[in-house]
């Protein structure tokens, strides 16, 4: 069982252990109870943040969330509707992940005033490039630019980054299931419920795929990613200044 507080601990000490500096926040909608995880990250000391770029670290916890980490798949059947042996919930690997979205800025301080369409495509595309060759946990990326409107023209005014990030916490083979190829993770399967004692050791328990025996070392990759996609955005700036 994960709860929405392990989860967060689980980050924010993956993120101490590899030197990234974190500022979290929690919120909840107390009409919905959907809860969320917002959280600052930046290499290096707080006082020259401002001059590097950041990553905002956020995802969504809801009551469906709380429902598998209860009860596993039989939580869907809980929460949708009362559980029946019968259930497609209980006989399908088609289980929601925990969605971590990794949004980058670097401020490009006034230099981007001068900067032409192409030179931003360019500069875009090397960003793309040096953020998904550092990735290893993210499975979509996508870079941009942020522009102001001055003097009724728009300029140019940061850099961004957006990555996203699918831990299957509650799918029964952990980890093991983003390898699956795209016919075998559609595939609905027969799962029954069944005690430990009667599984052979080979075979996962649908209701226990234990999370917490590799979400840790997993959130260390993904901060130590983050800190890859930093330096990226660094290095794109100082590109900048150089030319």
């Amino acid at each position: 069982m994960f709860t929405y507080e392990d989860i967060t601990a689980c980050f924010l000490k993956a993120a101490a252990s590899v030197e990234l500096m974190s500022h979290p926040e929690y919120w909840i909608n107390s009409r919905s109870l959907e809860r969320e995880f917002a959280c600052t990250c930046h290499a290096g000391g707080c006082e020259e943040a401002e001059h590097h770029s950041t990553c905002t670290v956020s995802f969504a916890w809801g009551t469906l969330d709380t429902a598998l980490s209860l009860e596993g798949p039989t939580g869907v059947c809980d929460f949708f509707h009362e559980p029946g042996d019968d259930c497609p919930h209980l006989h399908t690997r088609d289980i929601p992940p925990l969605v971590i979205d990794l949004s980058y800025t670097i401020v490009l301080n006034g230099t981007g005033a001068s900067l032409s369409e192409s030179t931003l495509l360019s500069l875009t595309q090397m960003l793309k490039l040096r953020a998904s060759e550092h990735s290893s946990r993210a499975i979509e990326t996508r870079p941009g630019v942020s522009v102001t409107l001055q003097d009724n023209r728009l300029q140019p005014e940061a850099l961004t980054l957006q990555q996203r990030v699918e831990l299957p916490i509650w799918h029964p083979d952990g980890m093991r299931s983003l390898h699956d190829d795209d016919h075998y993770r559609s595939e609905r399967v027969v799962r029954r419920r069944r005690e430990p004692e009667e599984a052979g050791e080979d075979e996962a328990i649908a209701d226990n795929p234990r999370p917490e025996d590799w979400l840790p070392q997993v959130m260390v990759e993904v901060c130590q990613d983050i800190l890859q996609g930093l330096e990226a955005l660094d290095a794109v700036r100082s590109y900048l200044v150089v030319e």
